[in-house]
C-alpha cells in the first residue's frame, strides 16, 4: 500500500486541522463541517497529482490551446454520514465524478467495548474499471473501511483505489495494509498517537459525526 501523509509538509491543510481538534471551535458545527469540506478540496488537489492524464486540444475565442485532462472516470464513495463533508470537498474539485454512499457503523452486541461493524444502506455508482475514491474523515481500527472496502468489490472491480481520510492511527493503517491489496493508495491528513482502550483515537478531535451533524440518538 502506498501511504501519502499530507500533514509532513506544513500547509493550510495544518491550519485547518488545528480547528477541527480546537473544542474552543466544536461550538461551531457549520465551521466544523466547513473545514472538513476544505481539507477534503486540499486531498482531492493533491491525491489529483496521482491520476492520469490524456492530451487535448481545446478551442478558445482566439484560436486552440493544448493541455490536459483527466483520463479516467471517477467513483467518489463516502461512508455516511461523517464522510458527507469531505465528499462535497472532493466533489468541488472532481466536479464530474460518479458518487456512491454506503453506511457503516459500530454494533455493539454485548452492550460493551466490543463492536461488530454493520454496513446497511448503499447507494453506489457502477465501479467497474474506474477509480475509486473511498473517504472517510478518522481511520481508527480500519475495521469500517476493510467492511465498506470489502463490499464494494462485491459490486466490481475498479480500476484503481484510493482510500483518503483526514486522521489515522498506526492501528489503522496496520489493518489496511495487512487486509487490503498493495496497489491501493491510502492519503490522510495526519497521524495521530494511536487508540484508547475503547478504540477511540487519541489525541483525535472526538466523534466526526456528531460535530458535523449532531449528537445522534
Amino acid at each position: 500500500m502506498q501511504i501519502h501523509n499530507l500533514s509532513e509538509n506544513n500547509s493550510i491543510l495544518n491550519h485547518f486541522l488545528g480547528q477541527i481538534r480546537n473544542v474552543d471551535v466544536h461550538k461551531d458545527s457549520m465551521r466544523f463541517r466547513r473545514n472538513i469540506e476544505r481539507i477534503g478540496e486540499i486531498m482531492a488537489y493533491e491525491l489529483s497529482k496521482e491520476l492520469a492524464y490524456q492530451d487535448i486540444n481545446i478551442t478558445t475565442p482566439l484560436g486552440t490551446k493544448s493541455t490536459t485532462e483527466i483520463k479516467d472516470q471517477i467513483v467518489l464513495c463516502s461512508i455516511l454520514r461523517a464522510g458527507l463533508p469531505m465528499h462535497q470537498g472532493f466533489l468541488n474539485y472532481f466536479d464530474s465524478a460518479e458518487n456512491g454512499f454506503i453506511s457503516a457503523f459500530r454494533h455493539h452486541p454485548n452492550n460493551d467495548d466490543y463492536f461488530e461493524i454493520r454496513v446497511e444502506y448503499q447507494a453506489v455508482a457502477d465501479i467497474n474499471n474506474k477509480n475509486v475514491l473511498l473517504l472517510d474523515p478518522m481511520l481508527a481500527t480500519g475495521q469500517s473501511i476493510v467492511a465498506v472496502f470489502n463490499r464494494l468489490l462485491e459490486r466490481g472491480t475498479p480500476k484503481e483505489i484510493h482510500i483518503a481520510v483526514v486522521i489515522a492511527t498506526p492501528e489503522g493503517i496496520a489493518r489496511l495494509k495487512e487486509q487490503l491489496p498493495d496497489n491501493c493508495h491510502l492519503w490522510i491528513g495526519t497521524l495521530d498517537d494511536g487508540l484508547d482502550a475503547k478504540n477511540y483515537i487519541v489525541p483525535g478531535l472526538g466523534d466526526a459525526g456528531d460535530l458535523a451533524y449532531g449528537v445522534k440518538l
